[in-house]
Order: structure tokens, then C-alpha cells, then sequence
């Protein structure tokens, strides 16, 4: 496992050397949502009882901000080390295919739980979350983390240019989490989007993280997990034989 210990820590030192661009950008973005919108729906919006709009909002920013960065870790080093040509450095080794797939989700991971802690650290100067079941926090926080840096890794692999890679974002990841219940119970919605949102597997990574705040959730913690499990597995096994095919990779 040299190898993949070499691969991982080359892909921490690459999002940690910008880390003013790669960490503190996401969590003063997740401030600013935090103040604009705890500024006008705290006083009229209590999504469970007893608990404060602006409490509520905060494990969903901090998850959304993990979800996002973990993505982008994965995504972005493949499609960079793609169009400047040095990725052909990283297939010359001895590199078995599960190092490959571990090192980039694995330090993708490390990014989102880097965000996703500063985000927890700068929201407390507005109020302090109880966290009722510390366990659950952790489990959605490393396997929401993971289910991106997947997908990541699957964009990555796909996309050829850097257009392409947005378009993957835009109009999938985007959706994905603002459609997710980070800022709002799903409880709240129309019948028919609240249809939609059960067939959205972010929506159970950030209520199943949700509940280990508040020990509540619109949805039971362990259909929540049984859900992210089952799509980190599916989504894991995908990027696995696309990396063993060689797809868009070596050919």
C-alpha cells in the first residue's frame, strides 16, 4: 500500500497548499447563507418543535458544504491532471486499481470533514446545536463524504474538458443538494415534491445528520443510512470498473 500512502498524501497536499481557496472560501460562503437567511426566517419559521430556524440551518449548511468540496476534491484533480497531461504519472506506477479508487475518495473525504468542521467552529458565534447522538453525526458526516467523492471521481473519469465538468455540476450536483432539505423539513413541501425529494439520496445524508444534532428527522436515522449506504456501494462498484476499464482514463 506504498503506493496508495503516496497517491493520498500528494492529493491532501493538493487541496490543503490552497486551503485559503479550498477551505476558508466554503466556509464563509456557508456564513453568508447562515446570516442572510437566519436574518430573515429565524423570528417566523421553527421547523421542529423547540428548535430554532438558525440551529436547524447549520448542520444542513455544514453538511452541504462537505458534500460540495468532497465532490470537488475528486472531480477536479482528475479533469486537471487530465488536460495538463500528468496524469499519465500517476498511471505509470505500480498502482493497483483499489489504491487508485482509495487515495482520491479517501482524501476527498478528509477535505469535506476539514470544511464541514470549520463551518460547525464559525457557527458558533451565532448559537451552539445540542448534539443528541454524536454517532450518527460522525457516520452521515464520513459516508455523505464518501458518496460525493464517488461521484466525483465518476465525473471526473467522464468529463473531458473543464465545461463539461460544470455542466456535471450545475445541473446535478447543484440540484442534488439545494433540493435536499438544507434549508428547509421536507414536511413543509407539496405532495409532489415531496415525492421528488424521498428519491434524492443527499436528502438522507443531510437528515440522518440532521438527527444527530437534534434527535429528530423528517425520516427514521436508519432508512436514512440504509439509503446512503446502498448508494455509496452502487455508486463505489461504478467508478471501480470504470477505473479497472481504463474508460476515458487510459484510452
Amino acid at each position: 500500500m506504498q503506493g496508495f500512502s503516496t497517491l493520498f498524501y500528494k492529493e491532501l497536499l493538493r487541496f490543503w497548499k490552497v486551503s485559503f481557496q479550498t477551505v476558508a472560501a466554503p466556509v464563509l460562503t456557508a456564513l453568508l447563507y447562515l446570516l442572510i437567511f437566519a436574518h430573515v426566517l429565524d423570528a417566523h419559521v421553527q421547523p421542529y418543535p423547540g428548535v430554532r430556524y438558525t440551529a436547524f440551518l447549520i448542520p444542513g449548511l455544514a453538511m452541504m458544504a462537505m458534500l460540495q468540496n468532497a465532490f470537488s476534491n475528486t472531480s477536479s484533480s482528475l479533469i486537471q491532471s487530465k488536460i495538463t497531461g500528468n496524469l499519465v504519472f500517476i498511471l505509470l506506477p505500480p498502482l493497483s486499481h483499489f489504491e487508485f479508487f482509495a487515495a482520491y475518495v479517501l482524501a476527498a473525504v478528509v477535505r469535506g470533514l476539514v470544511v464541514g468542521a470549520g463551518v460547525l467552529l464559525v457557527t458558533l458565534l451565532f448559537t451552539v446545536p445540542p448534539m443528541a447522538h454524536p454517532l450518527w453525526v460522525i457516520a452521515f458526516a464520513l459516508l455523505g463524504s464518501a458518496l460525493m467523492a464517488v461521484l466525483g471521481l465518476i465525473a471526473g473519469i467522464w468529463a473531458e474538458k473543464f465545461d463539461q465538468l460544470a455542466a456535471f455540476q450545475n445541473f446535478l450536483i447543484m440540484p442534488l443538494t439545494f433540493l435536499s432539505g438544507v434549508f428547509y423539513s421536507i414536511h413543509s413541501l407539496p405532495p409532489f415534491w415531496y415525492g421528488v425529494s424521498q428519491w434524492n439520496p443527499v436528502f438522507y445524508t443531510i437528515d440522518g445528520f440532521r438527527h444527530g444534532f437534534f434527535g429528530v428527522s423528517d425520516v427514521s436515522p436508519w432508512q436514512s443510512l440504509a439509503v446512503v449506504s446502498v448508494a455509496l456501494i452502487a455508486l463505489s462498484l461504478w467508478a471501480y470498473s470504470l477505473i479497472k476499464s481504463g474508460y476515458k482514463i487510459r484510452h
